[in-house]
């Protein structure tokens, strides 16, 4: 069993929805960006999904564009985010690492050497937004191979008709784009996600991550209610641009995940 299908069996026989933080690698630096890694996990993060910056994340809003930006500007590679995961598996073999990208750098990198590496270092699973299903030869068979998952990206305007293909090769989680549009901007409805989740469970019964519209505790426990997971992205990195150059930026961010955490966590008891 991988780790992100043993981290979901355990949180369903808990009776509870998992909390998905994301962070951009190297968001604002090197050594910021590690300690916030390693203190996820204790913070309350379920699984942790990390982006791997690109110069046109045609995906992202504004908050997190401004993440990508530091995190360029400060020198990151593709190869410096696998090394971050290596350097983080070194005290936690059982937290699902989802490294979340574009398709470019890792075809500049090498779909087959960087499953291969990604697998090497403790990486289990990738969302990449601009992967087509129709050329997910690209990327898909060399995840397999190297038994990492491919989390694909299923969206309000996926019609009925469409979903299954989205799906076919999925495997770990689906992530549900829960609003149209970039990341940050504007958030979902509980009466819309009591329609759309359904919609995917007839299809599928791999769980279901909301992301793209969760910024607030009580939004992500409306979420785990519902669905499987909440990933919430924009908010953390806007609590980095409020504490850049701050002593307490790595405090604030994990308090922040805590919060969160605590929604998660009551979200069905209150249900």
């Amino acid at each position: 069993m991988t780790r992100i299908a043993a981290r979901f069996a355990a949180l369903k026989r808990e009776g509870r929805g998992a909390l998905i933080p994301f962070v951009e690698a190297f968001d604002p630096d090197g050594t910021t960006s590690m300690q916030l890694l390693r203190g996820l996990p204790a913070a309350g993060a379920d699984l942790i999904e990390i982006g791997v910056p690109f110069t046109d994340p045609m995906a992202d809003g504004p908050i997190v564009q401004a993440a990508g930006k530091r995190a360029l500007a400060a020198g990151v590679k593709v190869a410096h985010v696998l090394a971050m995961v290596r350097e983080f598996r070194r005290d936690d073999d059982a937290t699902p690492i989802v490294l979340m990208g574009y398709l470019n750098p890792l075809l500049s990198y090498g779909s087959e050497r960087f499953c291969a590496d990604a697998a090497r270092v403790g990486v289990d699973g990738l969302i990449i937004v601009d992967l087509p299903t129709e050329e997910s030869d690209m990327l898909v068979p060399q995840a397999n191979r190297h038994g990492i998952d491919i989390i694909r990206l299923v969206a309000p305007t996926t019609d009925d008709k469409r979903l299954p293909l989205v799906l076919e090769n999925s495997s770990g989680f689906i992530y549900y784009v829960s609003i149209t549009g970039i990341t940050g901007t504007r958030s979902t409805t509980p009466e819309h996600l009591a329609e759309a989740i359904p919609r995917i469970r007839r299809v599928s019964d791999l769980p279901i991550a909301v992301g793209f519209g969760v910024r607030s505790p009580a939004q992500a426990a409306e979420a785990v209610r519902i669905a499987d997971a909440a990933v919430v992205g924009s908010a953390l990195c806007s609590t980095i641009t409020a504490n850049l150059g701050k002593p307490d930026l790595v405090r604030n961010v994990l308090d922040q995940v805590r919060e969160l955490a605590a929604g998660v966590r009551k979200a069905r008891m209150n249900a």
